[in-house]
């Protein structure tokens, strides 16, 4: 008859999930221009990095539009700057014609004075006797064109300052060169953005999963030319049931072993749950963000992940398959220094594949119990024990399904 010692030990129940590799991120590659493609630098499964160059359209025809556009700026450029000098030395001229007019005017304004002075002078001489009709006369009309003189002064120094505040002669000339000069700027500003969208770039580490064109192909704007994987993280995509899912949870850690690779166990955390199922299913999907340095991980690889549920530390723990239920429950066969088997109540908490937590004042560490009876076994029977062993211990409470590892690995 075979027998075994309960003991005091951890025991743990997992939970088993299934889930796939799949990369972080994803990106069929193309460019905006057309044209015909003159070199394409990576190979199927290269490593590449953020910013470099993976394929090039031609763009002869681009920079050649280029090229006329910046020889339009200089020209315009040329043209403005020889404009701008005319219309300066157009106003110069203005200027130069309202300060004559304002020394004129002041001019005209003393001259008017000096007739004026003269003409009452004489008008009084007259009065008296003491000046001729024609002094007279000959004063009053020296006054009378001063008096023009001065107005003729003034309406020509109001149209000369009115000219100058409204030079029209370069005026327009400068607006259109300058609109001209904008316009070659923005042409060629789009040049240089079309001829930059003719180069293709990793938008980030990542490995070539597709090569789509080769050199010499004509490609059209937005065709697939390569696709690129970030596989450094990956995301590991795990299938949680309804029933499953207050066992997992952004934070909790997890065990997971790939399918090509069973031997070498994976520790991780779960980074997000989805809040909808899956289409179609009643699974949500869980998410694991997981380096990669080693590319060992590789997308669509089937992974099955361990889930700790539960675990009851420094515990009693006997063989599975000594507990049997009966009508009152329950119970492990003992044998006690006798060698008589005892039935002993229990109560059954944890149970992995192999082992169960008992509870029982009469179960204690070091107690041997029956693992293997025949059905003639009763309560007080003798027995023969086949193996008691030196010690008798019992496996851990890691399940079957708890594939090798490191200690450590498996989820605390």
């Amino acid at each position: 008859m075979n027998v075994a010692r309960a003991e005091r030990s951890d025991i743990a129940t997992y939970l088993t999930l299934d889930g796939q590799i799949a990369p972080k991120q994803e990106s069929t590659l193309a460019l905006p221009q057309s044209g015909n493609v003159v070199r394409v630098d990576v190979v199927l499964g290269q490593r590449v990095h953020a910013g470099q160059e993976l394929a090039k359209l031609d763009d002869s025809t681009l920079r050649a539009n280029l090229a006329t556009a910046q020889a339009q700026i200089a020209q315009s450029l040329a043209t403005l700057s020889k404009t701008k000098l005319l219309d300066t030395a157009n106003t110069e001229q203005y200027q130069q014609t309202v300060s004559q007019d304002k020394n004129n005017v002041l001019s005209a304004q003393q001259a008017l004075k000096n007739a004026e002075l003269v003409y009452n002078q004489n008008q009084e001489l007259f009065k008296q006797g003491f000046a001729s009709q024609t002094a007279f006369e000959q004063a009053r009309t020296n006054y009378v064109a001063a008096q023009q003189a001065l107005q003729s002064a003034q309406d020509k120094l109001r149209q000369d300052t009115a000219a100058l505040s409204n030079i029209p002669a370069y005026k327009q000339t400068i607006a259109q060169t300058e609109a001209a000069l904008e316009q070659a700027r923005a042409q060629a500003q789009l040049y240089r953005t079309q001829i930059a969208q003719t180069t293709l770039v990793a938008p980030y580490d990542g490995v070539i999963t597709q090569r789509l064109l080769d050199p010499g192909a004509y490609a059209s704007p937005n065709q697939p030319i390569v696709r690129i994987s970030q596989i450094d993280p990956v995301y590991v995509n795990v299938n949680v049931p309804d029933d499953d899912l207050k066992y997992v949870h952004p934070g909790t850690r997890v065990s997971f072993t790939t399918s090509t690779n069973p031997n070498r166990t994976y520790t991780a955390t779960v980074a997000s749950v989805n809040a909808t199922p899956t289409q179609g299913t009643l699974s949500y999907q869980a998410q694991i963000v997981m380096p990669n340095p080693d590319n060992s991980l590789r997308g669509g690889q089937l992974v099955s992940v361990t889930v700790l549920k539960d675990v009851h530390r420094n515990t009693i723990v006997v063989p599975r398959s000594a507990v049997f239920v009966g009508d009152r429950g329950a119970n492990v066969f003992t044998v006690g220094p006798d060698n008589k088997a005892r039935a002993v109540p229990v109560e059954v908490g944890l149970q992995t594949d192999t082992l169960s937590e008992v509870l029982s004042p009469q179960v204690r560490p070091g107690t041997v119990v029956i693992t293997t009876r025949p059905d003639a076994l009763q309560n007080g029977s003798l027995v023969a024990i086949a193996n008691p062993g030196p010690s008798g211990r019992l496996r851990s409470g890691k399940p079957d399904g708890q594939r090798g590892g490191q200690p450590g690995n498996s989820p605390q």
